[in-house]
């Protein structure tokens, strides 16, 4: 049998024996400098495989989206309308589905020119911009053959990008390959940590292990506090509408001249952030039945979307086609509208029906003694009593709503609650603080049948409170001077 001991070849090593240095150069500086650059080495290809695949991910979405554009270019090609309306009704249909718009999120350690994660529409938006550039000072005589021209110019530069991407990443993954370290080798069982369990399993008897061992706590634990930072992030109750949209959302509808002019002296608005804080306000509006106010958020809120995903030039085209009578992007946007609107008008309907159908879900007030010995009596204060505290009593009896008038007469705790639990909690808390204040509540303890099981349990519990009050013999007693 002929031993294949070519793989060694590929050990990246930082071994010091066979390593001459100049007599007058420190060999453990050299060797300390040469570990550090393999290590910087490394760490650098690594990162530049995973930029390439990312850079790749994200080119192969943008090709997609320029050949939709193109399809939709030479569909119309004929047409008598201008190729303008087409283009901005395709990056349109990519900004009105969010989840496709965002471009994939870049891998750990990989960092981005862009502030903020960039979107299709955007990168489209940009694109269309500079095709329009290219011929702008040619005035060409049929724009659509411009556009596919150009559009197509820019097609054939973004998959020549991808093969260069390609040849990268093919050099440096077999870079990569080619070099076996630490990195690469993974421990197996932990024989010590398997035979702790066994003699666990063993002292206890059981051959059942009820603790769940992890192979990798510290991954686990970092999971899992990852995932409670990412829900706090995207938890929605977070999220409000700032004072800054509340302005934007109280003007005029469909005042798109305020709009523009709104935008331009506030350009913070056109945030994400901005969106999402109406489209909140929007339900909760809705969910207290002011429905123009909440579609009017609606509104407002994606009219910021589009603006914002339309690229550099994206307000600027957006109020141009919105304001251009009968323009296509005017009825697409309407519609947007309306479809998130109904959505919203449709969630907030069934969680009021929830609410309506479950008694548990709607905050009251009710009254109930904690202890079931105790009982609460209801006492209204006489019309013509000759006492002050009475007197006071009854001018607060008198103010109160004819059916908790009608109630308290009953001197029945059911009916009182019924009243109550009609009332909102801040009305209910004004009118019980009342009735405390006017002595109309009163506990009374209820009497203990002794000659009963459930009695004398309840006299031995009593007995038992009493002694622990007072200090038992050998308890702990406060000495009185």
């Amino acid at each position: 049998m002929v031993l294949d001991y070519s793989k060694w070849d590929q050990l990246e090593l930082s071994d010091d024996s066979d390593i001459e240095v100049h007599p007058n150069v420190d060999k453990r500086s050299f060797i300390r400098a040469k570990q550090a650059q393999i290590h910087q080495q490394r760490e650098q290809r690594r990162h530049d495989i995973k930029t390439l695949k990312y850079e790749r991910i994200i080119n192969d979405g943008l090709l997609s989206r320029i050949d939709r554009l193109l399809e939709s270019l030479k569909k119309h090609e004929d047409s008598s309308a201008s190729p303008d309306e087409f283009i901005f009704g395709t990056i349109m249909e990519f900004a009105s589905n969010p989840s496709e718009d965002q471009a994939p999120p870049p891998p750990e350690g990989v960092h981005t020119h862009e502030k903020e994660q960039p979107k299709y529409s955007q990168m489209m938006g940009s694109l269309v911009d500079q095709v329009k550039k290219e011929f702008e000072d040619s005035k060409p005589d049929n724009l659509f053959k411009a556009y596919i021209q150009g559009v197509e110019g820019h097609k054939i530069k973004v998959q020549g990008l991808q093969k260069e991407l390609l040849t990268k990443l093919a050099q440096l993954e077999k870079e990569e390959g080619s070099k076996i370290t630490s990195d690469g080798l993974h421990e197996g069982f932990n024989t010590s940590h398997v035979a702790k369990v066994a003699e666990q399993q063993k002292a206890s008897g059981s051959g059942k292990q009820t603790d769940v061992e992890l192979l990798n706590p510290s991954s686990s634990g970092q999971a899992s506090s990852s995932a409670a930072e990412n829900d706090d992030d995207d938890d929605p109750a977070n999220v409000e509408i700032s004072a800054l949209a509340k302005k934007f959302a109280a003007l005029k509808p469909n005042d798109y001249g305020s709009y523009l002019q709104f935008i331009s002296e506030n350009p913070q608005i056109v945030a994400e952030k901005e969106t999402d804080g109406l489209l909140v306000e929007a339900f909760n509006r809705q969910m207290k039945g002011d429905e123009a106010y909440a579609r009017q958020c609606v509104h407002q809120g994606l009219l910021l979307q589009y603006c914002r995903s339309l690229g550099p030039d994206g307000i600027k085209l957006f109020f141009s086609r919105i304001t251009t009578k009968d323009h296509r992007a005017a009825t697409l946007f309407t519609n947007d509208v309306n479809e998130t609107y109904g959505r919203i008008k449709t969630r907030s309907a069934e969680l009021s029906k929830e609410s309506s159908n479950d008694p548990a879900g709607v905050e009251q007030i009710q009254l109930h003694a904690t202890d079931p010995n105790t009982k609460i009596t209801i006492n209204t204060p006489a019309a013509n009593s000759q006492d002050p505290a009475e007197i006071e009593a009854r001018k607060l009896y008198d103010a109160f709503p004819a059916d908790l008038q009608k109630a308290l007469a009953s001197e029945s705790l059911d009916e009182v609650n019924k009243v109550l639990g009609r009332m909102s909690v801040e009305e209910a808390e004004v009118i019980v603080e009342q009735l405390g204040n006017g002595g109309m509540l009163s506990l009374e303890e209820g009497i203990i049948d002794g000659t009963t099981e459930e009695g004398q349990k309840r006299l031995k519990e009593i007995e038992e409170e009493s002694k622990q009050e007072i200090g038992e013999p050998g308890g702990d007693v406060t000495e009185l001077d």
